[in-house]
């Protein structure tokens, strides 16, 4: 008989002496105290033309862009390392999304993150929240009281929205405290002038912003 081959989509060794939180198991990223905050942020796509790398590689693009990444992280070692730093995969976290897929997301979030922290390289959790029901698992993973990424690009384009963004921002500083928050993005005073007393805030102008001269979300 042939040796059975199976299809890890969730490339099991990623999380290879990682510790797993909550009930869906999500792999916890080491603590990296000593974590560095970016001199500025470069997307996924332009990373592999990019000169200057004294930058971090965030993931705030349409899933489909860096799919490869969650399925070939090998892969993308050594152009990654080329860089200060990586922001973990901003895999889509959707209201109505199915919960499973949701935790999925998550999943792969940390598992990409806590591998890149094993080959050396240095990590920030991006923290990413559909609605109230994503709270019980979507800040599982990341330790407290460091650094913090979040994204507003595409996410506030409704007031609903960003009613919802707000209310994930409380929900995770009280969860996560963190001692700094990213914010690629807008920062709308309407979304962060309540919190701005508590965390200190780095913002970073999303790649449509320097490309389009009047910006806009």
């Amino acid at each position: 008989m042939g040796k059975t081959i199976f299809d890890d989509g969730f490339q099991a060794y990623l999380t290879d002496g990682a510790y797993l939180v909550g009930d869906p198991g999500i792999p916890m990223l080491m603590d990296s105290g000593d974590t560095q905050i970016p001199l500025d942020m470069i997307p996924f796509t332009k990373a592999k033309s990019c000169k200057n790398k004294r930058q971090y590689v965030h993931f705030y693009e349409h899933d489909r862009e860096f799919s490869a990444v969650l399925t070939a992280t090998k892969r993308y070692l050594e152009l990654l390392k080329q860089f200060d730093g990586v922001i973990t995969p901003d895999c889509s976290m959707l209201i109505g999304q199915a919960k499973c897929l949701q935790e999925a997301n998550t999943y792969m979030n940390r598992a990409v993150g806590y591998y890149l922290q094993k080959n050396g390289i240095p990590v920030i959790p991006n923290v990413r929240w559909s609605d109230e029901s994503s709270f019980e698992y979507c800040f599982l993973g990341v330790p407290k009281g460091g650094i913090v990424s979040v994204s507003t690009h595409g996410c506030i384009k409704s007031n609903f929205q960003k009613a919802m963004f707000k209310t994930g921002l409380e929900a995770m500083l009280e969860t996560l405290e963190p001692k700094v928050v990213l914010v690629h993005g807008r920062m709308p005073d309407e979304i962060f002038d309540d919190f701005k007393s508590q965390v200190e805030f780095h913002r970073y102008a999303s790649y449509y912003e320097r490309t389009h001269r009047e910006g806009g979300e």
